[in-house]
Formats: C-alpha cells, structure tokens, sequence
C-alpha cells in the first residue's frame, strides 16, 4: 500500500498542465533600433513529438510580429481574433498600429477570457515610429511584463523560460546591431531548447529593421 500511495503521489505531482501540453519556446530580443523575435519548431503531445514545422510566431504588420507559446489549439484561435482586430483596427485608423498600442489589445483580449482563459503566453517584438525596440510579454490572464531596454532587452515563453532567462542574461548586451542580435538570440533559443525535451528541433529566428526584416532558419537537435 505504502508503494502504491507513493506512485500515485508521483505521478500526480508529474502531471503535466495544459499550458505544456503541446510544448514549445518563444523569445524576444532587443538590439540597436531592431528587434529579434524566434520559436522553436517543435509540436508535440504532451511527450510525442507530433510535427517539427510548428511555427509560433505571426506577422502583423512590416514591424510588429507576435509569438504565441502554450496550447496549440489557442494559438490558432487567438492569432484569427488578432487580425480580426488588426484589419478593424486598419480600417478605421488607415494605418498600422503602434506596438504599445497593439500590447495593450493583446493584454485586454486575454483579460476579457479570464474565466475561461487562452493557455497562451504571447511575445511581441516591434519597432515604433521612431525605430526603437519595443517588448511585450504576459501570462495568460494579460498581465504584462515590459523589459527594461537597459538592463535586461529580453522576454521569453515556454516550457523552458527558466532556461532561456538564464542564458539572455549570460550573453544579451545593450545595442546590438542586427547580425549581432541573430547570433545572441539563435544562440540563447538553442542552448535553452537543448536543455528542455518539450521544445527544440530548430527555429525560425526574425529581426525587424527600420527597412527590412530578415528570417532566417536554424538547424537544431533532432532528438
């Protein structure tokens, strides 16, 4: 009897929550007027890897993208209400929204959830009209978390924050000009993903400039 309370005890405390379910990592990096924003590319079921081409990140506009960690089923419905609102927004405003503003409608949108809430952890990286850096993440409930730019110009989501908080702050700098930012957050995303089996197998990495944005795709771990 003692063994078998003590195999329930664990497999409780081993449950996995929702919000893990499907895996995955998303980070956000600031640099000299751009911005980096790379997920990983793994879609899984709790411990199956089901795919290895699950992107998590959504262009909204030339300067504004957002990644969306959590359950896979909420990213999709969450990112078809985003450009609902974007396209609203684009027809009312005739211009593109600025990233503070559209922070602010993604922290609302999942707060009007809250009782019956998105399992999703968004990012958002973009440019403002001035071309500095702007950062946005939150729980699940909108609760928002903006970087402090001089400090520490970096937010993550996932299963594996802890790592990926521990290597942004071992090797992010201020004013890193855009190739610098590619190898800083490649390397963060890929070192963190190693070190956590519900995420990984590559990325797709995006930094926003001023006049272009430049994607590129990353060889990772295939195990």
């Amino acid at each position: 009897p003692r063994g078998r309370r003590g195999r329930q005890a664990g497999a409780q405390n081993s449950a996995m929550g929702i919000q893990e379910y499907n895996g995955g990592a998303v980070l956000g990096m600031a640099g000299k007027n751009c911005v980096a924003v790379a997920c990983d590319m793994r879609y899984g079921a709790q411990m199956q890897t089901m795919a290895v081409d699950k992107n998590k990140v959504f262009k909204m506009h030339d300067r504004l993208f957002i990644g969306l960690a959590g359950l896979a089923t909420d990213q999709q419905t969450f990112h078809e209400k985003l450009k609902f609102r974007m396209a609203m927004y684009a027809l009312r405003e005739e211009r593109d929204i600025k990233p503070a503003s559209f922070g602010k409608l993604v922290s609302s949108l999942l707060y009007e959830k809250r009782f019956g809430p998105f399992f999703i952890e968004p990012v958002i990286a973009g440019l403002d009209t001035d071309n500095k850096p702007y950062l946005f993440s939150s729980d699940f409930i909108g609760a928002p978390l903006l970087p402090d730019m001089e400090t520490n110009g970096f937010v993550a989501a996932g299963t594996c924050t802890d790592q990926l908080m521990g290597m942004c702050e071992s090797m992010w700098k201020p004013d890193l000009e855009p190739e610098q930012l590619f190898e800083t957050i490649s390397q963060c995303l890929l070192a963190g993903a190693d070190r956590d089996c519900l995420s990984g197998w590559g990325a797709t990495v995006y930094i926003i400039c001023p006049d272009k944005v430049i994607t590129r795709t990353l060889r990772g771990r295939m195990d």
